[in-house]
């Protein structure tokens, strides 16, 4: 199907439907939100890896305004649950019905969930029983859910961003760890600035809202999934990589010091993947064919925040996972893999 969105002279490259998709992307969202230039990165660079994010702040920080606004920005199909304390997992997936059918009879026919779309906003995820958070793992790491022994497939692409209130708040629930590690970045959404907070109060309180409009469908974003996978990144950035997620893990001999000390189990594989798409997003976004140190570094918080499981001694010590990362970074040197290359 032809694309709703042409450049003007033919079918454009790859390389510039990136540049068009992210920077019209960019431009729609900030209309309506104001500051949160981090947020906003690690929820683009969410969506062109294919992976899944989640949000977390306290209450009335815009976690869900931008959510909607980057669903506004692209014609994709979008549904939102509101997570709460009796929300069944039917009430994600779908249930089989018994209705009329044309002929007079009645036969079962399946209703589907509002997970049935391409961008899924799961709002205050963690106030939601674990029974029913479960609800989510296969349609997050399969794109699909089994409803009545049947299979059914996902649209793509598909998409969860997800929010959630800060555990410590009253009538939340964690999340899984399987869940967790379902999600490719966990993104800290902060207070904003006494500038920013002045721009929000003005755009927010005058009777003319800013309207949005779509820069990017289906099609699009699937080709700029498929581009992101094509960016080479070196045998010594992936080795990186690798180094970085076998080190968040206390067992290992070249754990740091604060590993070995306060975290109970460390990263998965999923983690090394989250960082290699990341990195090649934000070597697109910066004009590169190939993915350098920086870019992963860059993403170390995002992808491994929330797949450090720490100990009762890290809590006793208010030690957090980012603390951890950062002594990861440290431990795990950049110079060396470039030695380890010269030395080959």
């Amino acid at each position: 199907m032809a694309s709703q969105y042409p450049r003007p002279g033919g079918r454009e490259s790859d390389l510039d439907l990136f540049a068009r998709v992210t920077s019209g992307i960019l431009t729609e969202v900030r209309r309506v939100i104001v500051g949160q230039e981090d947020v906003l990165s690690g929820a683009l660079v969410g969506l062109l890896s294919g992976g899944h994010v989640l949000l977390e702040g306290v209450p009335g920080l815009g976690k869900t305004r931008l959510v909607r606004a980057l669903a506004s920005a692209l014609d994709l199909a979008y549904s939102r649950i509101q997570f709460t304390p009796d929300l069944m997992p039917a009430d994600i997936t779908g249930t089989t019905i018994i209705a009329d059918d044309p002929g007079g009879g009645r036969a079962f026919r399946f209703e589907p969930g509002p997970v049935f779309a391409n961008l899924l906003l799961a709002d205050e995820v963690n106030r939601a029983t674990p029974k029913t958070q479960s609800a989510l793992l296969e349609a997050m790491g399969e794109g699909q859910v089994t409803v009545a022994n049947n299979v059914r497939a996902l649209p793509a692409p598909f998409m969860v961003l997800a929010t959630q209130n800060p555990l410590e708040m009253e009538g939340t629930y964690p999340l899984p760890e399987a869940q967790l590690d379902r999600f490719a970045f966990k993104i800290l959404v902060g207070y904003p600035s006494l500038q920013d907070l002045t721009a929000i109060l003005d755009l927010t309180t005058g009777d003319a809202p800013p309207r949005i409009s779509p820069v990017a469908g289906p099609e699009e974003i699937l080709r700029l999934q498929a581009l992101v996978r094509q960016v080479p990144i070196a045998q010594h950035v992936r080795d990186y990589v690798a180094r970085l997620v076998i080190a968040s893990h206390p067992d290992q001999r070249d754990a740091p010091r604060h590993v070995r000390q306060y975290v109970r189990f460390g990263a998965s594989p999923r983690a090394g993947q989250a960082l290699v798409l990341a990195g090649k997003v934000r070597a697109l976004l910066d004009g590169r064919y190939n993915v350098a140190f920086e870019d992963v570094r860059w993403a170390a918080h995002l992808a491994l925040r929330h797949r450090l499981l720490l100990n009762f001694e890290a809590e006793a010590d208010g030690v957090t996972a980012d603390a951890i990362i950062d002594q990861l970074l440290m431990g795990v040197r950049v110079d060396d893999m470039v030695e380890r290359v010269r030395v080959s």
